[in-house]
């Protein structure tokens, strides 16, 4: 007989792990299933913002605004090793939107979420001010304005390693074949790997949920809008810690962030997506479009033989027949299956990684009306995750405390490990007084001790795993030093 869980879920990007951890921590008996590794598609391929997103009050969308600037102010508590403050500068550009227009939507940006210690918006003058010096002549003045960073494939995982903690069983590269409710009215999932038994499914696939219907032999609930968004990533530009928003022509906007501490992340596009989900990459239009995005802004033009990096993601949009692939809701659809059919099967639809612990608590809610085992009250908005428990101001000093106590850390590594980590970090770096406590180093601050910790404990399995997901030091290090990892994984 096949193992029995109360609930299957179905994808391992951020709402699939969301849902994981809420419904393990209300004692469910929880299984994630996930073809490929956690966050290898959309999760760890976004903009790495947790924010309102100012533009879309352009399209009315003001509860989803609100829903999104409150779930900002969560975050930063639960998880505030891996997610931090960043404060935006808008220029204000003859022939865009009107500052009164942009004050006005900074002012509901401000009071509709609940802000509490992100700082408020405030005129600047760019003459004066360093981040004026970064653009070309034209713009006088604009506005800067607060919202967060974050490390997005991390926050998938800390999601992941709280169900785990709570009994939940995490299978990556185990891909779904089909699934079929039994004699019994069970839901029978099938895997490569074998078979399991569940009394509800949920359908985290993302980009991917239609393919998850079908296997299931469903019909999707709503039409999914695949929406390719992509970056570029180019050395450090500014002289500041400030990110910038800019207003495109095109009526879009343009962001480009300090990233990694080296490098300035550009992006995004909307484009809708019509390829193969497993071949994502930004196409060489896109690129050209973010090189001269910037380069209508800044005083310091970029070439594309200055692009080091570049990556694309697909939004999965809840498709509703807009015109335009940038006016599409980011919002989210939840579909529950009838009462009548047997075991249920809950579907997600759209939504952003910002909003992922709200639409876990209502996913789990809704089935908690079918399932006793889940209907407990909700418990996410305020637990911390793995690492985060201590205040959301502390960051800096959590990574005074980790050069204290582990000297042979430079302040860089000390801060990438701090905000990896939190407080969890001591599970690897443990007793070490020197570097050579951690056994192997492959360079930029990554040891043989780290990495037998992301095996073991965060289910990391290939040095695309460990350098573009679990950390980003894929940015940082070498050829020779990447298939030194490469070599050491396959010995």
């Amino acid at each position: 007989m096949s193992a029995l869980f109360d609930l299957i879920v179905i994808g391992g990007g951020v709402n699939g792990a969301g849902v994981a951890r809420d419904a393990a921590g209300r004692g469910a008996k929880v299984l994630l299933l996930e073809a490929g590794d956690l966050a290898g598609g959309t999760s760890s391929k976004s903009t790495k913002l947790i924010h309102g997103g100012l533009r879309y009050l352009e399209y009315a969308e003001f509860a989803l605004v609100r829903e999104a600037l409150i779930e900002r102010e969560r975050l930063w508590a639960i998880a505030p090793h891996t997610v931090w403050p960043l404060r935006f500068v808008l220029p204000v550009s003859e022939g865009m939107r009107p500052a009164w227009m942009l004050r006005a939507g900074l002012f509901l940006y401000d009071h509709i979420g609940k802000r509490e210690d992100l700082s408020a918006t405030r005129t600047i003058r760019l003459k004066r001010d360093p981040a004026g010096k970064e653009l070309l002549p034209g713009p006088t003045h604009g506005f800067e304005y607060s919202d967060c960073w974050v490390d997005d494939a991390r926050l998938v995982v800390l999601n992941a390693k709280d169900a785990a903690r709570k009994g939940a069983e995490i299978r990556t590269r185990e891909a779904v074949t089909s699934a079929r409710r039994d004699r019994d009215g069970l839901w029978q999932v099938m895997t490569g790997q074998g078979t399991y038994r569940a009394r509800a499914v949920v359908n985290a696939g993302g980009p991917g949920a239609d393919d998850v219907a079908g296997a299931m032999g469903r019909k999707p609930a709503f039409g999914v809008r695949r929406v390719r968004g992509s970056h570029i990533v180019v050395r450090r530009r500014f002289g500041h810690d400030r990110a910038y928003i800019l207003q495109l022509p095109d009526t879009r906007i343009c962001f480009a962030i300090p990233y990694e501490g080296e490098f300035t992340l550009i992006g995004t596009t909307d484009a809708d997506h019509d390829g193969p989900l497993d071949q994502v990459e930004a196409s060489e239009a896109e690129i050209v479009y973010l090189i001269e995005a910037f380069n209508a802004n800044f005083a310091d033009p970029i070439a594309r033989t200055d692009v080091v990096y570049s990556y694309a993601g697909v939004r999965a949009l809840v498709d509703e027949g807009e015109d335009r692939p940038e006016a599409a809701t980011r919002g989210y659809r939840l579909s529950l299956s009838a009462k009548s059919e047997g075991a249920p099967v809950l579907g997600i639809y759209g939504g952003k990684i910002t909003s992922y612990r709200h639409v876990a608590e209502e996913a789990v809610d809704m089935l908690g009306t079918r399932l006793d085992c889940l209907a407990k009250p909700a418990w996410t908005a305020d637990a911390p995750l793995p690492g985060g428990d201590f205040p959301k101001l502390a960051q800096p000093i959590l990574v005074r405390e980790l050069q204290a106590d582990y000297p042979f850390l430079s302040e860089a590594e000390a801060l990438r490990v701090a905000r990896a980590y939190g407080l969890d970090a001591v599970l690897w770096l443990g007793e070490a007084k020197a570097c050579a406590d951690l056994g192997r180093d492959f360079g930029c601050g990554l040891s043989e001790a780290e990495v037998d910790y992301l095996r073991r404990e965060e289910w990391a399995q290939t040095a695309e795993d460990i350098l573009w997901r679990r950390t980003k030091l894929g940015l940082h290090m070498s050829v020779e030093q990447q298939a030194g990892l490469e070599e050491f994984l396959a010995g």
